[in-house]
């Protein structure tokens, strides 16, 4: 089963007579495993609230462990630990934010790997779904991220420098601020959070779709045939192809999606000239 969609292991091959069973946006569709009420309103746990705790729980173990005995000369997991640590914060935090972004790096370090992890879903097994490709999921973060800029960005500038600092860039004619203040407040303030959420999520979304495709046209073309048994072995092989370039997709999006939001932070701590 990949979501709600029946694989053609129930029949439907190439020699069977049927169509191929092509996958639809149902295979995103998944289950209620459990619901509960809490102030009148009903949460539903489904597999991809199951894999998203898993996921939060798999990190928080890793860094706890990585952490529980420090030494000079760090074991294994320490090590692993101290190297995400430093890629964070040498490549992302400092690159972008600098030295005054090292207090934010534990909040860029959790979301990169958060993010790395729910993407991974989608190639482990039994898993086999990236939690990312569910649109509430990359919507959440994404509206963390922006309650952080705006809350620093007010903060750190004053509730009223920090509009004008990001709909007034010094150095234009004034008759450009009629177009550009509103442009600006526009962009900063509701296309940012939303692209933001979007380009996670359509990433995740088209990448599972396309290795959903392919591996249910292998097992539709296998059969006694040279048409299936070539179109079966192309289909595997580009499964296996997309799979890795999935995993390179998978560390990317979490790389752009912290990237960016230390470029929001950097943004809310500094008044862009």
């Amino acid at each position: 089963m990949f979501g709600s969609v029946v694989l053609p292991a129930d029949g439907c091959h190439l020699l069977s007579g049927c169509g191929f069973p092509a996958p639809s946006a149902d295979i995103f569709t998944w289950p209620v495993l459990a619901s509960f009420h809490l102030l009148g309103i009903e949460f539903n746990i489904t597999k991809p609230v199951v894999l998203l705790m898993l996921g939060a729980v798999m990190i928080m173990a890793f860094f706890l462990l990585a952490a529980a005995k420090p030494k000079l000369v760090p074991g294994r997991f320490q090590s692993l630990g101290e190297l995400g640590y430093t890629f964070v914060r040498d490549q992302i935090s400092r690159e972008v934010i600098g030295k005054d972004g090292d207090k934010y790096v534990p909040l860029l370090v959790s979301l990169f790997f958060f993010v790395w992890v729910l993407n991974l879903f989608s190639i482990i097994p039994i898993a086999q779904f990236p939690v990312t490709s569910k649109f509430a999921f990359p919507v959440g973060l994404a509206l963390m991220v922006w309650v952080t800029y705006m809350v620093l960005g007010m903060k750190k500038q004053g509730p009223i420098k920090f509009f004008t600092n990001m709909m007034f860039p010094p150095g234009l004619p004034k008759p450009i601020y009629l177009i550009l203040a509103p442009i600006e407040l526009l962009s900063n303030v509701f296309v940012r959070p939303f692209t933001l959420a979007v380009r996670l999520f359509a990433n995740m979304f088209a990448g599972h779709l396309l290795l959903t495709i392919f591996s249910i046209g292998a097992w539709y073309l296998v059969s006694p045939s040279v048409v299936g048994a070539l179109g079966a072995t192309a289909s595997l092989t580009m499964t296996i192809v997309l799979t890795g370039f999935e995993m390179f997709i998978q560390f990317l999006q979490a790389f752009i999606f912290t990237l960016l939001t230390a470029v929001y932070i950097g943004g809310s701590l500094h008044a862009e000239h």
